[in-house]
């Protein structure tokens, strides 16, 4: 099948290459030419692990391109994929329909022949029959449907979600779009990989309530830690406890500095606003958010106690502080939090990230960037543990240890335990919920 995919950032790039890999012919637009000049010279413009051999692959094939021109990528296409950036609106936290619209008027007046547009951006409820009003405005002999096809992409893994999926979502009002929907993953029925087909608003609803769920538990196990470190409990060994329990799972129950990333911060604000539009407060996922801001103070009062009360004048080696490891990721990152408070503190602050410093330059003025850990250590007051990169996993502890002025370690990921940090020669050893 020919698709257009508008949009090449995160989620559009990623399932535009791995739609050419699937073997259909995949044009993938942007209107930063800068951007589709990378692209077409075969850099990949953000880090996501194998995304560019697997783009590689596909251009050699024929089957994926990339342009600036809309109008050519979308004559002739038989899905039209929008996946722009739907950020969150300042002052009221809606999701910011702006681009997502703007596409919608340019693919109205892209199409030549009966299309299904499809909308990838995580959207409120409602935002398909919205994009539909807008095309029928703008070419009312346009011969369409709309679809609602939300991803689940875990940054760092993005491929292996995309090709082994726990479920594919599809939103459709007729038979006749839901037999191009189920063509565009006909590659995954045919692996028996879930895909389940249902109305646009329950499609649109099913991607808010997982991401709200998800950073509902995330923020839960973080308060139960809080409460361990009160009552001298160990949060590993209660979230494994729950964990075990199979109506629980035990994904999504490590303690740490509060979830960040593209996803769970902005679709919560969307989730709650959406809730209060329409009467019914979400009331969870609003304490949800303001228990998740609360973590991350609780993390910089831990690095405060780790020395003593005060910042001013100490040297702070922070590693990691992209979201999450294997992306360079910077969007509500806890680090953003974190590391301007230290440096408001008085405190010189080194940074190692593998692929953080790209984006962390501009949001982390202050801190001086350093490519190993040891170097960053060395003559340091404090370590600083912010992002489980697996570089970050077998430091040689005793070497660190031996480098720093004063051995002490805040290790807000529990990749260490106080045994094993002592031993090594650390004088203090602070945890998450231990």
């Amino acid at each position: 099948m020919r698709i257009a995919m508008i949009g090449t950032g995160y989620v559009g790039l990623v399932s535009g290459i791995c739609f050419s890999d699937f073997g259909h012919d995949v044009i993938c637009v942007d209107k930063d030419a800068s951007k589709i000049d990378r692209l077409n010279a075969g850099e990949v413009p953000i880090y996501e692990p194998g995304l560019d051999a697997l783009m590689a692959k596909n251009v050699a094939a024929g089957r994926l391109s990339f342009t600036t021109d809309l109008t050519v990528a979308v004559d002739g296409a038989e899905a039209v994929f929008i996946a722009v950036g739907t950020p969150t609106r300042r002052g009221d936290g809606h999701a910011d329909l702006t681009y997502v619209m703007a596409a919608a008027k340019e693919i109205a007046q892209a199409l030549t022949g009966y299309t299904v547009v499809v909308t990838k951006s995580t959207v409120p409820v409602g935002t398909n029959r919205q994009v539909k009003q807008t095309i029928s405005k703008a070419n009312p002999q346009a011969e369409f449907d709309v679809a609602s096809n939300p991803e689940f992409l875990r940054e760092g893994a993005a491929i292996e979600d995309f090709m082994k999926p726990d479920r594919v979502v599809v939103g459709v009002q007729n038979a006749r779009a839901a037999e191009v929907m189920a063509e565009i993953y006909r590659p995954l029925y045919l692996r028996d990989f879930p895909i389940l087909t249902t109305d646009l608003e329950s499609a649109e609803m099913i991607k808010y309530a997982a991401n709200a769920f998800l950073a509902t538990k995330i923020t839960f196990i973080n308060e139960v830690a809080g409460l361990c470190e009160r009552v001298g409990a160990d949060v590993k060994e209660v979230a494994r406890g729950i964990g075990l329990d199979g109506r629980i799972g035990n994904k999504f129950l490590h303690a740490g500095p509060g979830y960040g990333g593209s996803c769970f911060p902005k679709d919560t604000a969307a989730l709650a606003r959406i809730g209060q539009d329409h009467a019914f407060p979400m009331r969870i996922t609003e304490t949800v958010i303001r228990v998740n801001d609360e973590v991350k103070s609780r993390m910089v009062e831990k690095i405060r106690d780790a020395l003593d009360g005060s910042f001013n004048g100490k040297t702070i080696a922070v590693l990691g502080v992209t979201f999450k490891p294997n992306t360079d990721d910077m969007r509500e990152a806890p680090s953003l939090t974190i590391v301007p408070t230290l440096i408001g503190g008085g405190a010189r602050v080194r940074v190692v990230d593998p692929q953080g410093k790209a984006e962390g330059e501009a949001l982390l003025p202050g801190v001086k960037w350093m490519d190993d850990p040891y170097q960053a250590a060395r003559k340091a007051d404090l370590v600083v543990l912010l992002t489980e990169w697996n570089e970050f996993r077998a430091l040689d502890l005793k070497q660190m240890a031996r480098k720093m002025e004063t051995p002490r370690m805040v290790d807000l990921r529990n990749i260490y335990s106080e045994k094993a940090a002592r031993k090594a020669g650390f004088e203090r050893y602070i945890g998450v919920g231990r």
